[in-house]
Parts: structure tokens; C-alpha cells; sequence
């Protein structure tokens, strides 16, 4: 038998068994596989953007983690709706696991990278590059983690107060706090170059 030479491309698939595998007539599954095809679909990007701007060294590994973490648990989720705000949640504490782990293994490697190891940018970039957009992005990569996390997903995702809390497992009140203090010490920063 012979295949056809010009097939159309398939998109990646989102993780967990080929349809194929699915018994027959599973509603439970073939609701899992849609539901979680639609949510990669959906959110796929923003959940990769996030996890940039939170800083994760391999964005790419920490959403496929997500996912695979949401596609085990699929059938305890409360309702479907409720699987966006799962899935940010565990984008934000596998970025903090993964950036937590660096931490610990550079202060344990034989050899840390001097100051002569340092990248430096090139001129056409730092140009390319507005001077206060790069002070801000400075500041907020030098905020503790949760400041961090709170702005972002206040200022970038737009999320809300109880999202945010949910997402990042505390309380409204810490979020509000962690909010507040971020923001204070980036227009302190910012007000300093003028």
C-alpha cells in the first residue's frame, strides 16, 4: 500500500492517549480528550507567555507540565470551567519549583560563572530596546518571586484579586499586599531615573 505524498500537516496533539486507544462508547474519556484539546487550543500561548514572564528557563517544559498534570486529574476537577484556573495555578508553582531548583544548584556547582562569563548585549539590541522598558523589566526580575507573580498576573493576565489568590495559593489579603509592595518598589526605581 502506498501512501500519499502530499497529506497535510497535523498540529501537535495536547498529551494523553491517542484517541484511538479510547474505549468505545467512554464518555468520561472522550469528554477528557475534548475538553482538554479545547483548553491547549485556548490557552496553550498564554500559559506559555506567563511562564516567560515569571521567568522559567524552559517555558516550553513547564506547560507541557501543566498539561500533563491537568490531563491526570481531569476527573477530579469540579467542572471543566474550572480547568483554565487549574492549569495557572500549576504554571505558577512548577515555574517556582524550577526557579527554586536553579537557585539551589548554582550555589552547589563547582565552578559559578564569574563576572567575565556574563552575556553582554549587543549595542543594536540594547538600542533596539527602549531605555525604560529595560529599567522596568530589570526592576521586576530583581522583585521576590511572589511580588512578581502577583504583577504579572495582575498587570499582564488582568486577572482578579480571588484568581490571583487561587492561582498562586494564598490568601486575597497576601495578594493585595505582594500587589502593593511590587509596584512600590518599581516606581521607586522608576522615579529614581528621572
Amino acid at each position: 500500500m502506498r501512501r500519499r505524498q502530499n497529506a497535510p500537516t497535523v498540529p501537535p496533539r495536547p498529551p494523553g492517549p491517542a484517541p484511538e486507544s479510547l474505549a468505545v462508547g467512554d464518555p468520561a474519556d472522550l469528554e477528557r480528550e475534548v475538553g482538554l484539546a479545547r483548553l491547549f487550543e485556548l490557552h496553550y500561548s498564554s500559559m506559555l507567555r506567563l511562564a516567560v514572564l515569571l521567568g522559567a528557563d524552559d517555558p516550553e517544559n513547564v506547560v507541557a507540565e501543566a498539561y500533563y498534570q491537568i490531563y491526570r486529574k481531569w476527573r477530579r476537577l469540579r467542572d471543566s470551567k474550572a480547568a483554565e484556573a487549574y492549569l495557572r495555578s500549576t504554571v505558577c508553582n512548577l515555574t517556582r519549583m524550577r526557579i527554586r531548583h536553579l537557585q539551589v544548584a548554582r550555589r552547589h556547582a563547582e565552578n559559578p560563572p564569574g563576572p567575565q562569563d556574563e552575556t553582554v548585549a549587543s549595542a543594536e539590541s540594547t538600542a533596539l530596546l527602549r531605555d525604560d522598558q529595560r529599567v522596568l523589566i530589570d526592576a521586576l526580575q530583581q522583585l521576590p518571586a511572589r511580588q512578581r507573580e502577583a504583577l504579572v498576573l495582575r498587570h499582564w493576565l488582568g486577572l482578579k484579586e480571588s484568581e490571583i489568590a487561587a492561582a498562586m495559593g494564598i490568601s486575597c489579603g497576601s495578594v493585595k499586599t505582594h500587589t502593593a509592595r511590587g509596584i512600590a518598589a518599581l516606581t521607586q526605581v522608576m522615579e529614581a531615573r528621572r
